[in-house]
């Protein structure tokens, strides 16, 4: 690996942002504070940002990828490729594909799953992104159980969610418009659907106790945990007891609260915090983040928005970009457990961001270093001295 220089940027050093030159080896920041030397690739990141790269612990637009139109599927492969230019090119470094393993055939079906979980183990080589499994588990899925099992105590999972979306299912089925795509996403005749879903519900009696078991299985396997969609603080308590530490969007604040109470890490989307609002009527993400009631934001289901995000809190006032910010590094990177990324300190890994922040509201990304790679570049005029460099330093996107 080629050593890398970056140059006069405003570094996101502790709660500060520091002019200062950092200084690239291997696949870590080796000195903040650092003199070019006889470093051969360097980037001018002079009236630049240089921040820590982002983590995304849920996103799932990888999702439109391999069926960007009802029933119309393109390979595993090729799709997750594209999700990876697609992280990197929006600043995220880390990413956990939020996969879905529900009862439903088709798109969110547990063959599905494995499928993705086999092509992320199979590429993970090629990708720019430290790229991660993200199993969301549809606790209705009693038939999935023995296999999800045996990835969790294979290490095969690195973080599992327990999603329950039977209810919202069920009154769906009653909204033609919600029902009928549905429908489109298993590839079922709408008789068939019925039949599978009344079939589901009829199990519901061993939906506790399965959960219980999965939970057990995860806390042996060390697999960090989380629970969707927390509707009350007796539900949030439910899944903390049972080693749930990541509250991920709690639909109200007294559910909130408290998570907060008792330290548990709470995501909410950045698309919300983008948008203005959630897409369901629920809670307002950037209310929430106002109250100290978030330390996460993720992707959810669109990739630019956790960088948007950071700078739109900014921009109104909600937080300054230097807490702003922590939120779509620091708090995930703490929350999944990865203690070397997040933040930018000698000896950790090197996921650096170079941004443009000139237009309010726009951030425009620069380039992207990932575990000690140039792995995306949009203005070459940065680089200083690059004819020296070897061609295999720089991989732009």
């Amino acid at each position: 690996m080629t050593d890398i220089f970056l140059e006069g940027g405003r570094a996101l050093i502790g709660t500060e942002l520091v002019e200062t030159s950092l200084l690239v080896s291997g696949t870590e920041i080796a000195q903040v504070d650092a003199s070019r030397g006889r470093t051969r690739l360097a980037i001018d990141a002079r009236n630049l940002l240089v921040l820590p790269g982002i983590v995304d612990l849920h996103g799932d637009a990888f999702e439109r990828q391999m069926m960007p139109r009802a029933g119309v599927d393109f390979p595993i492969d090729v799709a997750l490729a594209d999700s990876d230019r697609q992280a990197i090119s929006n600043g995220i470094t880390t990413v956990f594909h939020a996969t879905t393993c529900s009862w439903e055939p088709g798109l969110r079906s547990a063959d599905n799953a494995r499928g993705l979980m086999e092509a992320i183990e199979r590429q993970r080589p090629q990708f720019a992104a430290d790229t991660r499994f993200h199993l969301r588990h549809e606790t209705y899925n009693l038939d999935a159980e023995t296999d999800i099992s045996q990835w969790l105590s294979d290490g095969r999972v690195d973080l599992f969610a327990f999603n329950d979306h039977m209810d919202g299912t069920v009154a769906d089925m009653a909204k033609p418009r919600k029902r009928n795509r549905m429908v489109e996403r298993t590839g079922l005749s709408s008789v068939d659907f019925d039949r599978l879903v009344e079939r589901v519900v009829s199990r519901v009696d061993e939906v506790t106790a399965s959960v219980s078991r999965l939970a057990a299985t995860a806390r042996t396997a060390g697999v960090r945990m989380l629970s969707h969609d927390d509707a009350t603080p007796a539900m949030r308590q439910e899944f903390r007891e049972l080693g749930a530490l990541i509250a991920e969007f709690p639909i109200n604040e007294e559910t909130a609260r408290a998570a907060a109470s008792h330290g548990d890490a709470i995501v909410y989307g950045a698309p919300n915090v983008v948008r203005g609002g959630s897409h369901t009527g629920w809670t307002r993400a950037a209310d929430m983040i106002a109250k100290g009631l978030c330390s996460v934001l993720a992707s959810d289901y669109y990739y630019p928005a956790q960088l948007l995000a950071a700078f739109r809190l900014a921009a109104d006032g909600v937080l300054p970009l230097t807490e702003a910010w922590s939120l779509v590094s620091a708090g995930p990177a703490r929350a999944t457990g990865l203690t070397d990324r997040g933040v930018l300190a000698e000896r950790l890994r090197a996921d650096i961001l170079l941004v443009d922040d000139s237009v309010s509201l726009r951030p425009r990304l620069i380039a992207v270093i990932s575990g000690g790679k140039l792995v995306h570049l949009t203005d070459a005029t940065r680089l200083l001295g690059a004819a020296a460099a070897p061609r295999e330093a720089v991989v732009a996107a």
